[in-house]
Parts: structure tokens; C-alpha cells; sequence
């Protein structure tokens, strides 16, 4: 309905995170199939670490706004940047959405394996190997792996994997302590934007032949009631690879 009222004056701006389930498109691709035409270039993504809690009190924040066009970009970090909430520019709109999406996935790892007892050892370690496998995913859709180093990628997902604000990390946290996901979800009251962003990107990696085992073991456990200690054992005993590998 918005869409029809929309003209060439107008910048579209979204600020979601998450992929459609049954389609896996961007939300930007989802907007271009909506609004005029001569909009759809100067679609604006902004994305970032950035809790509302902390925005809303003016504790500094940076986050990203990307477009096609960069001078969209660049209207908007001009708009919405002020003493305390700043803009960087990026034109890599498919990096920028998919790790803003994916990032939430490993949220909900890192908020497991704290629910476990694991220790900094180990949410370190999946933080930097979930960023690798996302990137990986993020590269085969066209993204530039610069973009995972930035604010929307590492940035997004230190805040998400780290902080008791994350409802995805609130949700890991609870299927480590043994909740159940119907349970988890009714407490919540709200969407839980990893649960279905997984099966998502574990559809998308089986199609496009991208390793995710984090991701993979992630599924099992939420879509086929895997056991999530065995689930780590079967990360722990994969096969070894090089560091930089990126199959």
C-alpha cells in the first residue's frame, strides 16, 4: 500500500535483519519487487551493532548505510549522523544484509554454548569461525568479504554473540540450559529472528554446495531435536582444515 504512494523524490531505507523463509531473498529484494522502479536503486540498508537500549540513551553508536547508489548511502549518513550516532558508507548491499541476517544464527550458538558453562575460549572461538562460514556463504551470493570485517559483519556479530540484550543469544542461552524451543519462544514474546534465518541459510548452503558447520549443527538441533552436546562433539571431530580455507 506505501509502495503506491511513493515518487522519484523519495529514499527507501529498511533497517531488518533476516532472510524470507521460503524464498531465502534479502529484504531489499524483497522492496524492489514492490516499489517504482526508478526507486529501487537508491534503496538504503543501514545495518550494525546497535542495541536500541543503548541508542535510545545516546550511548555512541556506528553503523552501516549501504546502497547501490552511494550517494543515496551518503544522504542518509548525512541525515541521520549526528554527536553520538555515526554512518559509514558501503555500497556491498548483498554483504551488508546477509550479515546482518546471518550473525544471528551464531547468536544463538554463542548464547548455547555460554548456557552449557563454555568459557571465553570457546565463544571466541565461535564468534571467528561463524563469521567464516557466513562470510563464505555471503561471498557465493556476490558479497565482498571486506564487508565482514566492518561494522555489519564482526561489529554486528560481537554484539549479538556477547550481549544478554540479544534475543537471539537469550534464546542459545536457554537451549543450553535445556529449554525447549516452544518454551523459549512463548517466554520471549517476541521473534527470534535466528530461529528461522537458520533454516534459511542451512537450504541455501545445501544448495550452493557452501560448507556451514556450525550452521548445519545449529539446524539439527532446533529442526530435528539433535542433541546439542552431540552436536558440538560432531563440530569438534570434523575433518581438519586450513584456517583460510574457504570450501
Amino acid at each position: 500500500q506505501v509502495a503506491q504512494t511513493l515518487d522519484h523524490k523519495v529514499k527507501v531505507m529498511h533497517a531488518s535483519k533476516g532472510l524470507e523463509p521460503d524464498s531465502h531473498e534479502r529484504i531489499s529484494t524483497i522492496l524492489e519487487e514492490e516499489i517504482p522502479s526508478e526507486l529501487r536503486s537508491e534503496i538504503v540498508v543501514v545495518s550494525g551493532p546497535s542495541h536500541a537500549e543503548e541508542t535510545i540513551v545516546r550511548d555512541i553508536t556506528l553503523i552501516t548505510a549501504a546502497s547501490k547508489d552511494l550517494e543515496a548511502a551518503k544522504y542518509v549518513q548525512k541525515l541521520f549522523s549526528n554527536h553520538y550516532f555515526r554512518l559509514y558508507t558501503n555500497t556491498d548491499v548483498v554483504g551488508v544484509e546477509t550479515a546482518g541476517a546471518l550473525k544471528n544464527i551464531i547468536a544463538v550458538g554463542a548464547g548455547a554454548l555460554h548456557g552449557l558453562g563454555y568459557g571465553d575460549n570457546a565463544k571466541a572461538a565461535i564468534i571467528t569461525r561463524g563469521l567464516a562460514e557466513i562470510t563464505r556463504l555471503g561471498v557465493k551470493l556476490g558479497a565482498s568479504p571486506l564487508t565482514y570485517s566492518g561494522l555489519s559483519g564482526v561489529g554486528d556479530l560481537i554484539v549479538t554473540g556477547t550481549s544478554i540484550h540479544s534475543r537471539n543469544w537469550r534464546a542459545g542461552d536457554a537451549l543450553g540450559r535445556g529449554e525447549k524451543l516452544a518454551d523459549i519462544e512463548a517466554n520471549m514474546g517476541m521473534v527470534i529472528e535466528g530461529i528461522s534465518t537458520t533454516k534459511a541459510a542451512y537450504e541455501l548452503a545445501q544448495e550452493l554446495d557452501v560448507y556451514m558447520p556450525i550452521t548445519q549443527a545449529i539446524y539439527k538441533v532446533i529442526y530435528q531435536d539433535h542433541d546439542i552436546k552431540e552436536a558440538i562433539f560432531e563440530i569438534m571431530n570434523n575433518e581438519f582444515k586450513a584456517e583460510n580455507e574457504w570450501s
